[in-house]
């Protein structure tokens, strides 16, 4: 298979029952960060503004929103229904996305980098 060149090329490419998270995820960020560009960095699509501020991926099981471990410390009482890694979070496909928490976390990670200039802690 060929390596997807752009964020529409990886969204095209994921598996079928992650397609139309990927475009509500894309949404939801784009409406955060709207001076953010789009890119591909690792193989998974982000938005930057001079720093990433976030990414994303789609897995087997479910999709993966990586904004900053120090996003997710401060969300950790709302995110303990999901699978949570240090700069992660799993969103179960088989389940609705929570828009308004993930608009939460992507205008708090946006806000901490314009304020501080903050890298990926």
């Amino acid at each position: 298979m060929k390596k997807p060149g752009t964020v529409a090329e990886y969204i095209a490419a994921a598996p079928k029952e992650a397609r139309g998270k990927l475009r509500e995820l894309r949404a939801i960020l784009k409406k955060a960060a709207p001076k953010a560009n789009e890119a591909l960095k690792w193989g998974a699509p982000v938005f930057e503004e001079k720093r990433i501020l976030f990414a994303y991926a789609a897995f087997k099981t479910h999709l993966n929103f990586m904004p900053t471990p120090a996003v997710i410390k401060i969300f950790s009482k709302e995110l303990a229904a999901y699978t949570v890694g240090l700069g992660s979070i799993q969103f179960p496909y088989d389940k609705p996305l929570p828009k308004t928490l993930i608009s939460k976390l992507a205008v708090c990670r946006v806000k901490e980098l314009r304020e501080k200039d903050a890298r990926w802690m």
